[in-house]
């Protein structure tokens, strides 16, 4: 039931908060230079920045790991539910295990990414 619930709450919340931040992103382009490097400083990184953006750089970051895990966890249930639909899996011990799998899957992915990010913005 939980996989299920979490499944309808990372579906919205990608579609909102993914759909905001993009269209941010393309007001910011469409702006000009100015805008879209005050885009990049709240949600990515300015070493020159200030502490407004250095606050809403963390709640930026936040945002996108938050987004990361919504789309693994979105992905593994909808993989989950997919096998479903095909009839197998109704196990109670099997079903169980798929459900944390989910979970398990989404969270290892997430940090693999992020891991991934940081060591490439540290040796790039």
């Amino acid at each position: 039931m939980a996989v299920s619930i979490f499944h309808r709450i990372t579906g919205d919340g990608l579609a909102i908060a993914g759909v905001l931040l993009f269209l941010w992103w393309l007001c910011a382009i469409a702006a000009g230079p100015e805008a879209y490097a005050a885009f990049v400083a709240c949600v990515w990184h300015d070493p020159d920045a200030g502490t407004f953006h250095q606050v809403t750089n963390i709640l930026g970051k936040i945002v996108l790991v938050g987004l990361t895990w919504a789309f693994f966890q979105h992905l593994f249930s909808g993989l989950r539910h997919l096998v479903l639909d095909t009839g197998a899996g109704y196990e109670l011990k099997i079903n169980r295990l798929w459900s944390i799998l989910v979970f398990v899957g989404a969270i290892l992915s997430t940090a693999a990414v992020w891991l991934y990010i940081a060591k490439e913005a540290l040796h790039g």
